[in-house]
């Protein structure tokens, strides 16, 4: 039986950035992933070295393996406005900082929206922010992690081929790797619930990028239907993509070091990310069918 490439979670860092380790603890993880400040606010309270040295020991001594960060959904790495653009900079920047400060290895950020200046043009600025950003951090060894999306709106990376644009414009590509996420992929089109759709998809990103570029795969079903262009996470087995599209991935041996969390919604007391991370470990042995977890009931309000 194949083993499980580190698996876990997005857990909340509420209370101090060391309670994300108890957390992920609690739920078996051994890889994580976390927010280093506030993903919707462009404020942002300092980082102190005590609550850095606390969450370095909290991980030195848990059985939790590869850390991820997800930066800011404000940031737009090809927006239109130079102020804008400038805050975007700023603050990818000043996240990469606090993820090498707390030992963090990747940070996961979307391409970014061109918001009609079109796709060649948006390309070419976000290897510019990242460019600029990146020749600012010499110092700094967190990895940036480019998402790939589903295709809302005029937002980048919905083909791999935005990616790997990206990171031929690169004076440094070697610092930045990417992050694919499976529910954006197959409401991007890429057909990973079928099995010779998941070759040809990992085939490509070999290709287009190589697999070493990897840092980070979000394991998340979909709500919409293949193809929709439309990003809504799913609990696993709930979703469109069928169990059998989760197990490919876990059982890929290309696949064994690259570290896997889920992003679905944690529910109550985790419940929710229990019960996605019970379900993916059950799939390593999952060798046919594309069937569904039935969804728990909720139950009825007092």
């Amino acid at each position: 039986m194949p083993r499980l490439p580190p698996l876990g979670a997005h857990v909340s860092v509420a209370g101090g950035m060391a309670t994300s380790i108890e957390r992920a603890t609690v739920l078996g993880c051994t890889a994580i992933q976390v927010f280093v400040k506030n993903a919707n606010q462009w404020r942002w309270r300092e980082l102190s070295d005590d609550e850095t040295a606390a969450f370095r020991a909290a991980h030195a001594a848990s059985a939790v393996g590869p850390l991820t960060a997800h930066a800011s959904y404000l940031i737009n790495l090809c927006a239109t406005d130079p102020a804008l653009l400038a805050r975007s900079r700023e603050a990818l920047a000043d996240e990469l900082v606090r993820c090498d400060r707390l030992g963090i290895a990747g940070l996961v950020v979307h391409p970014g929206a061109h918001l009609g200046d079109g796709e060649e043009a948006g390309i070419a600025c976000v290897a510019a922010s990242l460019d600029a950003v990146l020749s600012g951090l010499p110092a700094v060894k967190t990895r940036v992690l480019l998402e790939n999306t589903a295709g809302q709106g005029s937002c980048l990376g919905y083909r791999l081929e935005h990616l790997a644009g990206i990171r031929d414009r690169l004076s440094a590509p070697h610092r930045v790797g990417v992050c694919i996420d499976t529910c954006h992929a197959f409401a991007a089109g890429y057909a990973i619930h079928k099995p010779s759709g998941y070759r040809d998809f990992l085939a490509q990103l070999e290709d287009l990028l190589g697999l070493e570029t990897l840092g980070c795969i979000h394991v998340n079903d979909s709500v919409r239907p293949f193809a929709s262009r439309r990003d809504r996470h799913a609990h696993i087995g709930e979703g469109q993509l069928g169990l059998a599209a989760f197990a490919r991935f876990l059982r890929d041996q290309r696949l064994r070091d690259v570290p896997m969390v889920v992003e679905t919604e944690p529910g109550k007391e985790m419940e929710g990310h229990r019960r996605d991370l019970e379900t993916l470990r059950g799939l390593v042995g999952v060798r046919k069918g594309r069937g569904r977890r039935k969804k728990t009931p909720t139950p009825a309000r007092p």
